[in-house]
């Protein structure tokens, strides 16, 4: 566009010198007869002066009002009301006629004699070489626009390929994959974003490192302690209480060794690194095809949490646990699951209130873990269900552990109350491993879909809008 605002009035004015130029000729070829009829109105002598000025266009001058007679020398092309105002005007005249224009010079012979010289311009000279000039300011115009299109693209295609190449760094390493890096390129904004870019996966992965050796050393000191647990249950009677014991030390040493193993390896940043146990897209990880028997499960911690419930006078029982009830969740994901429900029971209700644990295995495709009890309830689930939140002075984790169980096992979770105990009612919804064969595939539950069985990543997206 830039060049076209010059290159078009450029193409004007060469239009403009042409036309002037053909003027000059003919006021060139005027002086040579006006100077002769200074000095003579014989025919013969203004006809040998326009002949001397040469050229084609000799057959294009004309006399008109010669001397008295009024006679003419050669063929006029303007219009007689032209001839007039050009002799009343005693100045020459441009007039238009027909193919071209005729330049009119008046010559004051005296004794109110007056004679006009005519010059007839046809079109070409007043357009002489004005489709050259136009034809070649096209070319340079077309050459320009090509040049600054490639110039444009060229630096168009830097900006381009380093946004998408910062784009897709920024979206890999958004999926947990710790080892992307980009060669700062292209302009020097988008530079210095890749180098930011670099520095803060660096910078995640030094933290993710020295978070896993805090963890990894914190569980490791707490070897100490479970030693000493340990054999102080070792010196007990072989009562029911005493093999519970050992059995609960046990279990909890598995645990630690198994988190100081998960801490001590080695950070994959080839893969993606899930956060909490999620994936990129939100859903939690799963191992595998790793499952367990929500029933057996049930069964399994029941044992346990029995005779704690006895201890402090609670009635609690167990319903559908006959029957298997597959699920893709690992056994010990479940089972903390369920100790962390049933734990807030013990430790946040009175002693004497009940509980109760429920599987259901329902026939549209998905299992069903409940735990009810008689205390006070929940007054704000929501916040209950946030991660590091807690309305009872605890780390606030045990519903977060809940919550990523049943995202583990495609499922959702729900907190409303219960509708036989009048107290808290958890409910965990799964997708069950081994479905009946159905003619389509099993709708969601919407009879639990709520505010909080939504998707953990849909909730976090409103809020930051908010």
């Amino acid at each position: 566009m830039v060049a076209l605002a010059f290159l078009i009035p450029l193409g004007l004015v060469v239009q403009q010198l042409a036309r002037e130029r053909a003027l000059a000729d003919a006021e060139r070829q005027t002086a040579v007869v006006v100077a002769v009829l200074t000095v003579t109105t014989d025919q013969l002598s203004i006809e040998r002066a326009i002949a001397s000025t040469g050229g084609p266009a000799v057959t294009r001058v004309s006399v008109h009002n010669l001397g008295e007679s009024g006679a003419e020398i050669g063929r006029g092309h303007a219009a007689a009301g032209d001839l007039t105002k050009a002799a009343d005007a005693a100045a020459p005249v441009i007039a238009d006629v027909d193919g071209g224009e005729s330049y009119l010079e008046p010559v004051d012979l005296g004794a109110g004699r007056t004679t006009v010289v005519e010059v007839f311009i046809p079109e070409s000279e007043l357009s002489n070489g004005v489709a050259g000039a136009w034809w070649a300011l096209a070319a340079v115009a077309l050459g320009l626009i090509i040049a600054s299109v490639w110039v444009a693209d060229r630096l168009a295609s830097r900006i381009i390929v380093s946004a998408r190449q910062l784009a897709g760094a920024a979206g890999a390493l958004s999926e947990g994959y710790l080892d992307v890096r980009i060669d700062p390129q292209g302009p020097a904004e988008l530079a210095d974003a890749s180098y930011a870019l670099n520095v803060m996966a660096d910078r995640i992965m030094a933290l993710l490192s020295n978070e896993r050796e805090l963890v990894a050393d914190l569980s490791h000191r707490l070897r100490t302690p479970l030693t000493a647990l340990r054999l102080d249950a070792e010196t007990l009677d072989d009562s029911q209480d005493a093999d519970r014991i050992r059995d609960a030390i046990a279990a909890l040493e598995v645990e630690v060794d198994k988190l100081i193993r998960a801490m001590r390896e080695p950070i994959d940043a080839h893969s993606p690194t899930p956060d909490r146990g999620e994936r990129a897209d939100g859903a939690a990880a799963t191992t595998g095809d790793e499952g367990c028997d929500v029933a057996e499960v049930v069964r399994d911690r029941m044992m346990f949490w029995s005779a704690v419930a006895g201890d402090q006078e609670r009635d609690c029982k167990s319903t559908g646990t006959d029957a298997p009830a597959p699920v893709n969740v690992p056994k010990s994901e479940l089972a903390a699951a369920l100790d962390a429900l049933i734990g807030n029971v013990i430790r946040y209700t009175p002693q004497g209130v009940p509980f109760e644990v429920a599987v259901t295995r329902r026939e549209d495709g998905y299992v069903v873990l409940r735990v009810e009890d008689g205390g006070p309830g929940i007054p704000d689930p929501e916040l209950a269900m946030q991660r590091g939140e807690s309305q009872q002075g605890s780390t606030g984790l045990g519903l977060d552990i809940v919550k990523r169980v049943a995202i583990a096992g495609n499922g959702t979770v729900n907190i409303g109350t219960s509708s036989t105990l009048g107290g808290a009612s958890v409910v965990i919804v799964m997708t069950d491993a081994d479905p009946a064969p159905q003619e389509e595939a099993p709708p969601p539950p919407r009879w639990l879909v709520g505010r909080l069985s939504k998707e953990p990543n849909e909730r976090r997206s409103r809020r930051r809008g908010q």
